[in-house]
C-alpha cells in the first residue's frame, strides 16, 4: 500500500473543509465550525497565503490532512511551525499516515532552519497523546492555552488602553 504526503492544491478548499468538519465532529466541536470553502480557499491560496496544508493520501485517495502556519520564538530567535489541525480518517488510522504528516512538518522545520514544531491536544484525547509522546513530543502541562473570542474579543478591542 502507498502513502503520499503532498501540499494541498488550488481547487481543494472543499476537501480541506471536509477534513476540518470531520475533525470537529471527532472533537465534539462541530458547533464551532464557521469557516466556509471560500474562507479556506482565501487562507490557503489567496494573494498572500499564510496558512499551509498537507494532504495525506493512501493509494492516491485523500484520507487526512495537516494545517499549519509559521510562528516565531523570541527565545530561539527563529520561526517554527504551529500545527493547527492534524486528522486522519478513522478507517485509515494505524497505517502511519499521522506519523508521515508529522515527519513532513518536521522536515519543513529542519529544511528551513526553524526551531520547533508545536501544537495543542485535547486533554481527553488519550490515544493522540500517547501517539505524540511515542514520537518524542513533550506535553507542556505548565503552560495554559488562552483564547479570547466572540463578544469578549469585541469588548477587549473596544477597551481603552
Amino acid at each position: 500500500m502507498s502513502v503520499n504526503i503532498r501540499r494541498a492544491r488550488p481547487g481543494e478548499a472543499g476537501l480541506v473543509l471536509s477534513f476540518i468538519r470531520e475533525l470537529a465532529e471527532y472533537e465534539k466541536l462541530s458547533h464551532e465550525v464557521e469557516a466556509t470553502e471560500a474562507d479556506i480557499a482565501e487562507a490557503l491560496f489567496g494573494e498572500r497565503p499564510q496558512l499551509y496544508c498537507a494532504i495525506a493520501e493512501w493509494n492516491s485517495e485523500p484520507v487526512g490532512f495537516a494545517v499549519w502556519f509559521a510562528n516565531f520564538s523570541t527565545f530561539s530567535g527563529r520561526h517554527g511551525i504551529y500545527l493547527e489541525d492534524l486528522y486522519v480518517r478513522p478507517s485509515h488510522r494505524g497505517r502511519g499516515l499521522g506519523k508521515a504528516l508529522l515527519v513532513y512538518l518536521a522536515r519543513e522545520c529542519v529544511e528551513n532552519g526553524w526551531s520547533r514544531l508545536q501544537w495543542a491536544v485535547l486533554d481527553w484525547n488519550a490515544p493522540s497523546i500517547a501517539f505524540y509522546k511515542s514520537l518524542g513530543a513533550v506535553m507542556m502541562d505548565d503552560w495554559t492555552l488562552c483564547r479570547v473570542t466572540g463578544p469578549a474579543l469585541t469588548q477587549l478591542a473596544g477597551s481603552s488602553a
